[in-house]
């Protein structure tokens, strides 16, 4: 489905739900933006897009083709961007990407998606807040789209760095071993993470070099904004995983250590058992001639020996802390 708003700059006036069929006239005036949207779209939708536009079959065809990596991609008249919206999702905060496809051309912003973009109904609603902006054209839409998407990426960032200091305090104070699984969890989202933000830096760099010069060079300090933003995240991100390092650095080593207690205790239980049990060893044995035969204390001199021999290393062992 395309859904299309144009707004006149010389007059700052909005026409919302145009028709798909209209673009090519209302693109023609240079006092129009026009920004279609396309949700969910079908075969159709992008026939009717090359034919509107006039977009490259192979801009076309990366939309057709999901999952494509972050990026920039100049054709004639306009930019072909490749973007990803992020967020947390369920209880579990399940790490969810959601590409967005943008068509950036001077008078014209077309965004194609299969699945709900949050930041489109931002952007659509400060849109109409800066009609005071309208001259600058298409380049401060798209503008006001990408760091709506930017600007969501920290706050993301700060909830996992939040998982992160509740995965040390639960490492060094009430240590659970299954706090690997959240270790590797949390490092599979930055990873995924990395790779959808880091290569946008490169999107920013062709823009502002402005090798196609589709929009004022006003709109230059906005772009320059967001990088800024993509450098802050992406510094940011690298942190969180030298962090993560470190944490799964103290998990290794917390848990050697409680093995480490672990087998001296049982160490130290087997030493004394095994003293014990020489004892009792030795009154075991079938002597011709035992000496303590015709005592009649013996057998409470063996009883008394063996807890005697148990408590001495009892108390050593506690001394040195194996115990």
């Amino acid at each position: 489905m395309i859904r299309t708003v144009c707004l006149n700059t010389n007059t700052k006036d909005f026409s919302n739900n145009c028709l798909a069929a209209d673009i090519s006239e209302l693109r023609i005036e240079p006092q129009n933006i026009v920004w279609a949207d396309v949700a969910d779209p079908t075969s159709s939708d992008f026939e009717e897009l090359a034919e509107e536009f006039g977009f490259h079959h192979l801009s076309i065809e990366d939309c057709r083709n999901e999952h494509q990596r972050p990026k920039i991609e100049e054709y004639p008249g306009y930019y072909f961007i490749v973007l990803y919206e992020a967020e947390l999702a369920g209880t579990s905060d399940r790490l969810e990407l959601r590409e967005l496809n943008i068509f950036l051309g001077k008078n014209y912003l077309v965004t194609v998606h299969s699945r709900p973009i949050r930041a489109i109904d931002t952007a659509s609603r400060i849109w109409h807040e800066w009609t005071d902006r309208a001259e600058q054209g298409s380049g401060v839409l798209a503008y006001i789209l990408i760091d709506a998407i930017v600007d969501d990426y920290l706050p993301l960032l700060d909830v996992i760095s939040d998982r992160m200091d509740d995965l040390e305090d639960s490492i060094f104070g009430e240590f659970r071993p299954e706090a690997i699984e959240e270790i590797f969890s949390i490092k599979k989202k930055l990873l995924y993470l990395r790779r959808s933000i880091t290569p946008l830096r490169d999107v920013f760099n062709t823009l502002l070099r402005r090798e196609q010069p589709i929009f004022p060079r006003e709109t230059h300090v906005y772009f320059q904004d967001v990088f800024d933003h993509l450098i802050r995240v992406s510094d940011t991100i690298d942190n969180l995983r030298d962090m993560l390092s470190s944490t799964m650095d103290a998990y290794l080593s917390v848990s050697g250590n409680r093995m480490n207690q672990i087998m001296k205790r049982l160490t130290s239980i087997s030493t004394i058992l095994m003293s014990v049990t020489l004892v009792a060893g030795i009154y075991g044995m079938n002597f011709n001639y035992m000496p303590e035969l015709h005592w009649r204390y013996g057998y409470v001199y063996s009883l008394l020996s063996m807890i005697g021999v148990g408590l001495a290393l009892y108390v050593f062992l506690k001394k040195v802390k194996w115990l």
